[in-house]
């Protein structure tokens, strides 16, 4: 046993930093792995390490520009979702903790556990502005900086990602047509959206940059001090480029060979942003000119952020009811059901018109401005009746509920404050109820490159898909192949 953590401990120390943070943090969640839910984002952990370990053979075996640049981004967005499944499951340990103590201590005074329900948030039509200079964009002057850029979004455990597109100064604005569903958002969520970019000019093939280094020092040392370079260079057995260790020139090897995308700004979008319409929201841009994979932003982004609560869109309380409207006689109850989502009660004749999609009979209003209260008890039922009282053109209308018994009554007022509640906490998103698009599969690659772009000088698609767009060397083997069409199954 203690050859064998002898062993882990040298292999995590010869890793890189996010690999020694992976390993720890595999190790020590392992131990305490008591619900469902930990162990689910343990599975998500441990199949992320295995397609980040899949992204990094495919780059080093990467010959084209276009594969080694997507298998880079594949391998960025793997290493975001390990580390925010991470943080994900440290914060839910430290919740059970949390939840142990207070249950415990016997001094704790009344709590109110009420929360707010869940929700989707869906962002769309992303538009990032460029400010190139006038020479650049109207003279066409000076040297053509290209890269590729993608985006990073995420919220909570949920990390999409958007397509790479190749940007340059022919294009004025960088354009991201992907629609993206976060499905359990809460109220208080943080959508952090990160713009990643990197140099597309430089030659991706696995092993080409050190040669080429070596051949541009050989040639200015001269021919005895330039072969033992080279040879010094060359992947080999003792090769600092094949076996991690430290270069004798001291020149910097990196982990992975190939692109390597970095952040170029980013920004986080709240509840506060939601609006049913298209906005622009401020940017922090990193980096500086002196970057080769910089990019003149404006400092500013473009997009439609929407939202549906829960309780907008799904049933929050159904059952059968006597409703009396304003004015009317006492005896005049009329039996409906009922069903609470939105804005309003609806009121059947029969629960088999609401699977049948049967217009309801009619509808109270359950909104912001709504007052519920309970009334006197009823003298001959003695249940509590519920009185809904709505504005209508300046005119105050009434509506009385009641039930068959007093638990019903209970379980309705409930329904109601916890309505009224979710609709506190989700604000503006309860208005009225946004349009929210789910996302497509991925789209077909256009026939006709698109004008002002750089597609047409890439290599063309061989299948619509990005699968296909990294599997197209054949130098890649079929584990990796398996791996990587894996990876973009479980992804979309």
């Amino acid at each position: 046993m203690f050859c064998r953590n002898q062993t882990a401990r040298a292999t995590v120390a010869r890793g890189s930093a996010l690999e020694m943070e992976i390993r720890r943090g595999k190790f020590r969640n392992s131990v305490f792995l008591d619900t469902s839910q930990d162990s689910d984002l343990q599975k998500k952990i441990d199949h992320e390490i295995r397609m980040r370990d899949g992204a990094c053979k495919l780059l080093a075996a990467c010959s084209q520009r276009d594969q080694a640049l997507e298998a880079a981004k594949s391998l960025q967005t793997c290493s975001t979702r390990i580390l925010a499944y991470m943080s994900e499951l440290q914060r839910m340990k430290e919740a059970q903790v949390m939840q142990k103590v207070t249950r415990r201590s016997s001094d704790a005074g009344p709590m109110d556990d009420r929360m707010p329900c869940k929700g989707k948030v869906a962002i769309s039509d992303l538009r990032i502005p460029l400010m190139w200079k006038d020479t650049e964009y109207f003279k066409n002057k000076g040297e053509l900086h290209r890269c590729a850029v993608f985006c990073l979004l995420q919220l909570g455990g949920e990390i999409f990602d958007t397509d790479m597109v190749i940007v340059d100064r022919t294009l004025t604005d960088i354009c991201f047509d992907n629609a993206i569903v976060f499905s359990d958002a809460s109220p208080g969520f943080e959508l952090r959206v990160e713009l990643y970019s990197c140099c597309s000019e430089d030659d991706y093939s696995a092993g080409s940059t050190p040669r080429k280094l070596a051949s541009k020092l050989s040639s200015s040392l001269g021919r005895s001090s330039g072969k033992k370079l080279r040879a010094s260079m060359e992947p080999g057995p003792v090769s600092p480029v094949s076996n991690g260790g430290a270069s004798p020139l001291l020149l910097p090897v990196p982990s992975v060979p190939g692109p390597k995308y970095h952040l170029l700004a980013h920004t986080t979008l709240t509840l506060s942003h939601v609006q049913d319409s298209f906005r622009t929201h401020d940017l922090t841009i990193s980096g500086n000119e002196e970057c080769s994979y910089w990019l003149p932003l404006y400092g500013s982004m473009c997009c439609r952020l929407a939202a549906q609560p829960h309780c907008m869109t799904q049933k929050m309380m159904s059952g059968c009811l006597k409703v009396k409207q304003c004015g009317a006689d006492l005896q005049s109850w009329t039996k409906v059901y009922a069903v609470l989502k939105g804005t309003s009660l609806f009121c059947y004749h029969r629960q088999e018109d609401v699977e049948a999609n049967v217009e309801p009979a009619f509808t109270i209003g359950i909104n912001k401005e709504t007052r519920i209260r309970a009334a006197e008890k009823d003298p001959q039922s003695k249940v509590q009746n519920i009185c809904i009282s709505n504005q209508y053109g300046g005119e105050e209308v009434t509506h009385t509920l009641t039930t068959d018994s007093r638990e019903d009554t209970h379980r309705w007022m409930e329904a109601f404050w916890q309505h009224f509640y979710d609709m506190s906490q989700w604000k503006q998103c309860c208005d009225d109820l946004m349009k929210i698009e789910l996302p497509s599969l991925r789209k077909p690659a256009p026939a006709t490159p698109k004008q002002g772009s750089l597609y047409h000088e890439m290599a063309p698609l061989s299948t619509p898909s990005c699968e296909g767009l990294l599997l197209q060397d054949n130098a890649v083997s079929a584990e990796i192949r398996a791996l990587l069409s894996s990876y973009y199954n479980d992804s979309y």
